[in-house]
């Protein structure tokens, strides 16, 4: 069984999460791939004390990139598995410190 901090890795911040927490008070993650959403939820009810309403999860698939100088060679980057979790509408998450 793992831990909460072993199935939430970090909070994924970008605009787009955002543009989700202001508008819809939903939260992304970076979650473990082996993670389902009792899991998940779970884990974020425990480490942060907040009521989770929904979760939405997605495998994003790793990006092809180049790497070398002289050899170019493709590779690609990890896959990693994303949650969106929708919160009760009085609560909220302070990911950022001054948030």
């Amino acid at each position: 069984m793992k831990t909460p901090y072993e199935i939430i890795k970090r909070p994924v911040i970008t605009e787009k999460a955002n543009l989700l927490q202001e508008r819809a008070n939903q939260y992304a993650f970076e979650v473990d791939r082996a993670a389902n959403k009792l899991q998940i939820k779970d884990a974020i009810e425990t480490l942060f004390g907040v009521n989770v309403i929904s979760i939405r999860v997605l495998n994003v698939r790793g990006k092809k990139r180049r790497m070398g100088i002289k050899v170019r060679r493709t590779g690609f980057t990890s896959q990693w598995k994303k949650a969106v979790v929708t919160l009760a509408p009085d609560q909220h998450i302070d990911l950022v410190e001054g948030a």
